[in-house]
């Protein structure tokens, strides 16, 4: 239920104040934004969505009575154009769920353009959104790249639920409401989709707050910006895990293992004199460390954005068991990364 003091500004904004509107719903934009990438999979969607959220908002106002939060309300106009969305695309995920290994010396396949690849998400936007400490799945775990690679295995409405349930720790009776089911089939929908996390998703050890903070996980993400800029592949190669994947999207090829990346660096990322080639720069994404991966164009001496690479790391290990790299320059404005470099 609205309190009086909201429930006044909602009259307001009600009698057509879209200023009043916009300060009553711009609270909620980051967390419903961080909702609607679960859903989604892709940073561009979950802004598009949240835009048309505000917009249906503003246009059905008239039909908010205020028997729930206005909160709740917004949740179940985002959660339902998520639906209509997810009703007319193929799921996303990425490639070692979709295609079988590639093999060196073969190079990576031409990109995919469909929207069919999961997009990395800051995790400066995820900072902001208040904590659940009672939620089964944190804030910064229900963002990692391999939480939603199983999460989108889910049908789109169990995947609403478990979010709703498991993730924002609301009660089955909210969730009905929200959805327009009944409880007994949102608890029925919630059993389905946790069975399907459980056989495909394990928990991390460590909480992504403290793996962060590891000081042994700093020091090998250090040499690891050192192995790509001197092109040290053995070194590289020390940092990894045996059964590591590397993956590009939106090349639909991947590689399994040290010995596949170590043949693919040599023969590609890291032929000829490659020394000073690369520069890294530090950010975060889905949880995880991240780098804006420059490459330095030959004419002019500069560096040019060339993609995301998020660094997964094997349990509470410091060791990294996975690098997706997502080759997409515009991508480096959502980090706050420039697109060039000295």
């Amino acid at each position: 239920m609205l309190d009086s003091n909201e429930a006044g500004r909602v009259a307001v904004a009600r009698a057509g104040d879209q200023d009043e509107f916009s300060s009553l719903t711009e609270p909620y934009r980051h967390e419903l934004q961080v909702h609607c990438y679960r859903m989604l999979g892709s940073l561009q969607e979950a802004e598009d969505m949240v835009q048309e959220t505000f917009l249906r908002a503003w246009r059905r106002l008239e039909t908010f009575e205020g028997r729930a939060t206005l909160r709740a309300w917004l949740y179940k106009i985002a959660t339902n154009a998520c639906l209509d969305v997810l009703e007319k695309r193929p799921r996303r995920t990425l490639p070692p769920k979709a295609h079988s290994p590639t093999e060196p010396p073969q190079f990576p396949a031409p990109p995919v353009t469909e929207p069919i690849w999961l997009e990395p998400f800051p995790d400066d936007l995820i900072d902001d959104v208040e904590p659940t400490p009672e939620a089964r799945y944190t804030a910064h775990e229900s963002i990692t790249l391999a939480f939603l690679t199983v999460l989108q295995l889910l049908p789109p409405r169990q995947r609403a639920v478990l979010l709703l349930c498991d993730v924002l720790d609301w009660s089955a009776r909210e969730v009905a409401e929200l959805l327009d089911m009944t409880v007994p089939a949102v608890n029925s929908a919630l059993h389905r989709a946790r069975v399907t996390l459980g056989k495909n998703y394990v928990s991390p050890e460590q909480p992504a707050s403290l793996r962060l903070a590891d000081p042994a996980i700093g020091a090998l993400l250090d040499r690891f910006v050192e192995t790509w800029e001197k092109a040290d592949i053995p070194g590289l190669l020390a940092l990894l895990r045996e059964d590591v994947m590397l993956s590009m999207p939106p090349s639909p090829s991947w590689y399994f293992g040290r010995a596949a990346i170590g043949a693919m660096a040599e023969g590609m990322v890291f032929a000829g004199d490659a020394r000073g080639r690369w520069r890294l720069l530090h950010t975060r994404a889905n949880g995880e460390p991240a780098f804006g991966i420059y490459r330095r164009d030959e004419a002019s001496g500069r560096y040019r954005a060339e993609a995301i690479q998020v660094v997964s790391f094997a349990g509470g290990t410091a060791q990294i068991q996975a690098l997706t790299a997502f080759f997409n320059p515009d991508l480096f404005a959502r980090f706050d990364l420039p697109s060039e470099l000295e």
